[in-house]
């Protein structure tokens, strides 16, 4: 069951301590400096949505006069006029029908101008400017086409985007009255997720009608899409960053370490991984919780290695529940030895995330330099450092069957090989010895067995 908005505090759950993050993100939004909008930028999956929530929560406990509102932009953009989206938000908070009525009355010329641009001319001409420069930039284009292009229809629209300019001012005005004595933050969430017309349009609406004192923004997004969103719109010649930089006052990203003291740096995704694996009834009494605490040195720079996010953790932790099921918790079963439970691990991180692999494998081609990407092993491990890690024997296993580097194979020294298997035969002993094919085809196995193959 999801926790309701209510529950997502600080104070019930804050495991990634970013309770200190809002604090600041707070004490820059009550400050003079202005800074909206505020960009809390992020990859999808690293918990943005409910940072925001538990920041809305922790902005309400402080009793302030300010009123926090939160639009699920990605819900919204059904609607396709962001500008109406943002207005009854703000309509919400108006008991009066009387005064709700008059916001309106002052909002609808802007809103059907907003509405005919986009219908009649497309939203091109119109975000390529800033607001006081729209009607130059307008007639600019009217220029190009020829008076002969110039016909009834775009004259009129050209004369209703000088009124509406009036109009968003009236507009802007009823705003700052509004807000004079109640200012409002508001939180748009997932952005990114919108059509990229939705969301140029949604940022031009920000900075041309909602640049008022006493309203603030949020926007709770990945910027990387977001300017894919700018090119979609304009092409990929238009500098994205800095069409983007018109509109930020502040930005960063939210990160995915943290200090639990000066000294000690955990990353956020390998703690949710290891709750995760505590709370879950299919692997909590299976080899993999047992064996955790030898398994976690791998499952831990797999997560650092490909920067696996929140969501995509949760992923994982569902397919190995879902491996569980198909082999009926046998698979990390209690009595199945560390070589097995490490592989069959491997087996599951490697059907989630690189299926191109999987099809490798499952198909007999065993390129070990491909694997090594994914384990962060540059080239062939040896024992120079020492006794080698289990990320070492995994890249070596795949090493010892590669069938596409055999030019430059590393085992020709029969001294090394058997160095090698002497490592490799301790993470199956107490069960019949493996053979170097076989390694594989535990790996190859449990691809087979999550395909519903076997």
């Amino acid at each position: 069951m999801h926790d309701t908005i209510e529950e997502l505090t600080f104070e019930f759950r804050d495991e990634y301590n970013r309770k200190p993050i809002a604090e600041k993100v707070i004490s820059l939004l009550s400050s003079s400096i202005p800074v909206s909008p505020v960009v809390i930028d992020g990859g999808w999956g690293t918990g943005k949505t409910e940072f925001c929530l538990k920041l809305i929560n922790l902005l309400k406990s402080k009793e302030t006069a300010v009123t926090p509102i939160y639009i699920d932009a990605f819900q919204a953009d059904h609607a396709d006029e962001p500008l109406i989206t943002l207005l009854a938000s703000i309509l919400r908070l108006m008991p009066d029908d009387e005064k709700q009525k008059a916001l309106i009355k002052k909002a609808l010329p802007a809103i059907r101008f907003g509405v005919k641009t986009t219908l009649k001319a497309g939203v091109s001409w119109i975000l390529k400017q800033d607001a006081a420069d729209l009607a130059e930039g307008f007639e600019s284009e009217v220029k190009k086409a020829g008076d002969a292009a110039v016909n009834h229809a775009v004259e009129a629209l050209l004369k209703e985007h000088i009124n509406a300019n009036e109009s968003i001012e009236v507009l802007k005005a009823a705003l700052a009255e509004l807000v004079a004595n109640a200012p409002i933050v508001i939180f748009v969430d997932e952005l990114d997720r919108c059509r990229p017309d939705f969301a140029v349009a949604m940022l031009e609406s920000i900075k041309h009608i909602f640049d008022v004192d006493g309203v603030e923004f949020v926007l709770i997004t990945n910027s990387a899409q977001l300017k894919a969103s700018i090119n979609h719109c304009y092409g990929p010649t238009v500098d994205a960053q800095r069409y983007l930089d018109k509109f930020i006052g502040f930005s960063f990203t939210l990160p995915v370490t943290f200090t639990s003291n000066f000294h000690d740096e955990k990353y956020s995704s390998l703690l949710h991984f290891s709750g995760l694996i505590e709370k879950s009834d299919f692997l909590s009494e299976s080899g993999l919780a047992i064996e955790y605490q030898a398994v976690r040195r791998v499952a831990d720079e797999l997560l650092k290695i490909n920067a696996l996010s929140l969501r995509e953790v949760e992923t994982l932790l569902h397919y190995l529940e879902v491996y569980q099921v198909l082999t009926e918790k046998k698979g990390l079963g209690e009595n199945i030895n560390f070589g097995h439970v490490l592989l069959r691990f491997f087996g599951v991180f490697l059907f989630c995330f690189h299926p191109k692999i999987c099809s490798m494998l499952t198909s007999g081609v065993v390129n070990a330099r491909d694997v090594n990407s994914v384990l962060g092993v540059k080239g062939f491990p040896d024992f120079a450092d020492g006794q080698p890690n289990h990320i070492d024997v995994i890249a070596a296993v795949l090493w010892m069957v590669d069938n596409t580097n055999k030019k430059e194979f590393p085992l020709k020294n029969q001294e090394i090989t058997e160095e090698w298997e002497s490592v490799i035969g301790g993470y199956f002993s107490g069960q019949c010895y493996c053979r170097p094919d076989g390694r594989v085809k535990i790996i190859t196995d449990v691809i087979q067995t999550l395909k519903l193959g076997k």
